[in-house]
Order: structure tokens, then sequence, then C-alpha cells
């Protein structure tokens, strides 16, 4: 055979087997979408629409979660420490607050002020002050310690129920209402109360809420240049007469060298002064020009007292616990501002 004719029978070849390849592919196909379709046949259960393999993956799953044997799955060591939550055994009990309806006893410590025992329950001073009426003799400066002191469970003033009193002039006394003593709890009073004789007994610590007692009366009087033997009642501390001296500039300076405050502020109708803290051998200076009306004792709590008298309308008290203070100062002395006195 000719070179020529041998080339040319493999050409013709060459077409035939690439058919015979692309018919083997298709086979193969066809063969293996229908190993899949028969699969998922035979594991739909009876009733399942072919294509819903949500539910059939969905129960597979479960099965096989069901059938698993604990001891061959691998141990779980997690790196580091574990971490537990554990409830704390704890006896202490908080107990949130509630409304205080009784009145509580203090006994009166060494150091004790007013103000901080009032800051001690939550009231205001002038409640504490009220509440003790008769003890504290009307002035916070009798405070001192061993003195039982009656606590109210709010602001207002405690007033001792006497035979005859009715609701509506006591209200009247303490500028409240009537209301104010019926309604609160503690009083243990009842809606239909009669006020003209509401059949409180005698004694009792009645809780005037809102309420509020008159300025005290053991305020100093005004000591004139003119007649300053007036202020006899105050103590042996007054003077005979004074003669004329310098008139005030109406600028107070401050007292001493002391610059802060001891406890008590200026309140209005409880505490009408300030209380400068200090200590022995700090200097006491006039605040303004003035003459001395009083030096020496005074009875009605301030102790030893100097009255600097400024010719203007105004005076100043310095009150001070120590006798050679006051003694220092001769009555009728003329003083400038911001001498030393004491």
């Amino acid at each position: 055979m000719r070179p020529r004719d041998i080339y040319s029978d493999s050409e013709s070849i060459t077409p035939i087997a690439s058919r015979i390849s692309i018919l083997l592919v298709s086979v193969f196909l066809i063969f293996t979408v229908s190993c899949s379709t028969g699969s998922t046949a035979e594991t739909l259960p009876p009733g399942t629409a072919p294509g819903d393999e949500t539910a059939t993956v969905e129960k597979a799953t479960s099965n096989t979660l069901s059938t698993i044997n604990p001891e061959i799955l691998p141990s779980f060591d997690p790196p580091g420490e574990t971490s537990y939550i554990y409830r704390k055994a704890d006896l202490h009990t908080i107990i949130p607050d509630r409304p205080r309806f009784d009145i509580l006893k203090y006994l009166v410590q060494e150091g004790d002020t007013l103000f901080g025992i009032a800051e001690k329950y939550g009231l205001k001073a002038e409640s504490i002050l009220w509440g003790n009426w008769y003890t504290l003799e009307q002035d916070p400066h009798t405070l001192k310690p061993g003195q039982e002191l009656n606590i109210p469970p709010i602001d207002g003033v405690l007033y001792s129920w006497s035979e005859g009193d009715n609701i509506s002039k006591v209200a009247d006394t303490f500028h409240a209402e009537p209301e104010a003593i019926i309604e609160w709890p503690g009083n243990n009073i009842g809606f239909d109360v009669d006020f003209a004789d509401p059949g409180i007994e005698d004694g009792s610590l009645i809780l005037i809420t809102g309420g509020r007692r008159d300025a005290p009366t053991w305020q100093m009087i005004t000591i004139t240049r003119a007649n300053p033997a007036a202020a006899s009642i105050l103590g042996p501390g007054f003077c005979g007469s004074v003669s004329n001296g310098p008139i005030g500039t109406g600028v107070f300076d401050w007292p001493t060298s002391s610059r802060w405050i001891s406890g008590y502020n200026y309140i209005p109708g409880v505490h009408e002064a300030i209380d400068i803290g200090g200590a022995i051998g700090h200097g006491i200076f006039a605040s303004d020009n003035g003459v001395v009306v009083y030096s020496g004792w005074n009875n009605y709590g301030y102790g030893y007292v100097v009255v600097i008298d400024h010719g203007n309308g105004w005076q100043t008290l310095y009150a001070t616990s120590i006798r050679s203070t006051s003694a220092a100062v001769k009555l009728s002395s003329r003083v400038a501002q911001s001498e030393r006195w004491g």
C-alpha cells in the first residue's frame, strides 16, 4: 500500500473516535444522574413529595443524633481554667428604706451638735429644736451630753398634748392646717374625729407635719448708750452709764483670726448668729467702731459676753466661754474697727 493511502485512512478514523468519546461521556452522565435520583427516591418517606428535601434532612439529622453513643465522642478539654457561677451565701439582709412613724429617743454624746444630730436622721436642725423645746430651753446652745432627745420621723413640730386642747387651735398655733395633724398615721387619729374634743390622751406627743414654732424669746435686747442699765436683766455685766464714743462705719470686719464655722450657721428664728471656731490664743477684734455697753456673764445661754454699740443702730455681740476674755474689756471702753480686745 502506498504511503499516501495509509495517511488518508488515519484521517478518516479520527472523527469516528471523537464521536465514540462523546457518546461514552453522555452515557456516564446519564448513569450518574439516574443513581442520584434513585437514591433520593429511596430515602423519601411514604407520602413525601419529591423535592421536599428539608423535612427529610431534618429527620435524618434527628435520628442520627439520637443514635450517637457519647462514649465514642472525643473528650472536651477547654484551654485555661473553667469558670463557674456560684450563688454566694450571705446572711446579711439589706432591708429597704421604709417610712418611719414612731418617735425615737437619742442620748446626746460628747461632741454632738444640733446640726450633726439632725443630719444623722435626715432632718432639719429646727425640727430637733422644736421637738425638744423645753428640754433645750428654747436655745440650741443648751445642748449637752446626757440629754435625751425626741427624734421625729419627719420634719415638723412635736407637741405634747394637753387636756382641753382642740385640733384647730393647736394647728393654728404652729401655722399648719388641722389636716396636718389628723392625716399623719403616727398620730393614730381617725378621720371622723371631733376637732373640739378629739379624745387624745393628755401628754401624748403629736406631730404637726409642716408646722413651725415662733422665734424664741431669749434673743438679746438692744442695749443703747443712753440706757445701758436696761441690760441688767441679762446678768451682772451691764453698765450704769456710758459716755459718747465713736460711731461705726456700717461695714463690718471679720472679728477673729479663725476662718471656719464651728457648727451653727445663721438660721432666722432658730440661731440668729454664726459660731466661729477658734482656739485659745486666737485674737478677737471689734467688727466696727463703737463703745462697750456690756461685758460679763449672760444668764440666757451665751456664757461670757461682750456687746459693742456702734451708735448707728447696729450692735455686735461676742459670746465666749472664757471669763478672762470678757473681764479684760472694761465697760464704756471705746474701740476702733479691727482693734483687738480679746
